[in-house]
């Protein structure tokens, strides 16, 4: 099976690993990692009680919010999210073909 990789300026081997889920009872949506990423890869998502995602903010009662995967596809695996994350919420995972 053949991965993804790259080369590092200094000419070492790297591999990207792609932002997959982000842990939401870890998550305390300070917006670090959606500062850091200019990809547009993340989006702050609103949570009830109960800790279902909330679709519209105004009619539900809203616990909180945290970060969500919103557009994986954009994603371009530097780790920069994760790096950033006080809470350490982040799952990666290489690119495998």
């Amino acid at each position: 099976m053949a991965q993804l990789t790259g080369l590092t300026f200094g000419g070492k081997t790297w591999t990207p690993k792609f932002a997959q889920a982000i842990d939401k009872d870890k998550c305390i949506g300070c917006g670090r990692c959606m500062k850091v990423c200019g990809y547009n890869v993340l989006d702050l998502k609103a949570l009830n009680e109960e800790g279902e995602f909330v679709e519209d903010e105004d009619d539900e009662e809203i616990e909180r919010k945290v970060m969500v995967v919103a557009t994986p596809e954009n994603c371009i695996g530097c780790e920069a999210c994760s790096r950033i994350c006080p809470k350490n919420c982040y799952s990666h995972a290489p690119l495998n073909n």
